[in-house]
């Protein structure tokens, strides 16, 4: 049976965005072929991982993170425009994905950025791949501005969080879209509910010590005391902003998707962990692969064939 094709559409929103890898495997498994990526922030650079096909070794990598991996990625920019610089995030990308050309890649591909002094959402689906990643991630606030042809560019969330017009021309079956700012939820116990996926893999283990962005506030203010010319900040801002920039995201999807609606959408609730809790990635991952499974039921029974039985019985 041949492979329906799939235009996926993968989110914005921190840390959550790993749910788009276990999406990701439940298409695979399933019989789907995913013919092109569009991607806003994480789900620009998860996508634009994936189109370059080392997924895999990503998927291996942000498993085995710690918080103070995390920690030691991080390079502080101590500028206006952002705590991180973001270099040596992506360096150590390019080293474990290798140096890529987004044209050249074996699946059409498109980030989103935005351009904050035209006020614009740009699309980026051509040139290095990690300069458009880089643009697509810088997380006001946080990362610094990326500058990029002459043009500043922030994070695709703030103006389209689920980017589907990119995929407007593509001549595929099936548009499914991830959004990332779905309604908050109670926790669920992935762990009761652990797909084939995770058993092949590395087992869930949900975190014990304090939430990623706490052990990062605490690094930032022992830096402060190390030194005289730190000017003081209020940490708790962050927070705030973070919380406020996930409720604008969650608003502005919603508008999004009604104006422009997928064929299928797997939603992936807001809450479902902080932005920066990426040593939380197996969790995610299940979640991600949950989701697919229980919003992209149709699909798996449509993909499902009949295996007929002398007599006249069928199996499935």
């Amino acid at each position: 049976m041949d492979k329906k094709s799939v235009s996926l559409v993968l989110g914005s929103g921190g840390a959550k965005g790993l749910a788009h890898i276990g999406v990701i495997r439940w298409l695979e498994e399933n019989n789907l072929q995913i013919a092109s990526v569009s991607g806003s922030s994480i789900g620009a650079l998860i996508g634009g991982i994936y189109a370059a096909g080392k997924l895999d070794e990503f998927e291996q990598w942000v498993r085995a993170i710690k918080k103070a991996d995390m920690v030691n990625l991080l390079d502080i920019a101590w500028d206006r425009s952002g705590l991180i610089k973001g270099d040596k995030i992506i360096t150590t990308l390019v080293e474990l994905v290798g140096e890529q050309h987004i044209e050249e890649l074996p699946i059409p591909f498109t980030a989103v950025a935005t351009d904050i002094m035209g006020e614009r959402e740009v699309w980026l689906s051509r040139g290095r791949l990690f300069d458009a990643i880089r643009a697509s991630i810088s997380l006001p606030m946080f990362f610094t501005p990326f500058e990029l042809h002459g043009t500043t560019l922030i994070d695709g969330g703030v103006l389209n969080p689920v980017p589907i017009a990119p995929t407007f021309r593509d001549r595929t079956d099936i548009t499914i879209a991830v959004n990332l700012g779905g309604a908050i939820r109670s926790p669920v116990a992935v762990n009761d509910a652990m797909p084939a996926i995770e058993q092949q893999s590395v087992a869930l283990k949900k975190p014990e010590s304090p939430a990623l962005h706490e052990k990062i506030t605490q690094f930032f203010k022992g830096l402060q005391k190390s030194s005289a010319e730190a000017p003081k900040r209020d940490w708790s801002a962050y927070d705030v902003a973070n919380q406020a920039f996930d409720a604008m995201q969650s608003t502005i999807a919603r508008q999004k998707l009604a104006a422009y609606p997928p064929d299928l959408e797997v939603e992936i609730a807001r809450n479902a962990c902080g932005t920066l809790e990426f040593n939380r990635a197996a969790e995610m991952i299940s979640l991600g692969y949950l989701a697919a499974d229980k919003s992209l039921r149709s699909l798996r029974l449509e993909n499902t064939q009949a295996i007929v039985i002398p007599g006249g019985h069928e199996i499935y």
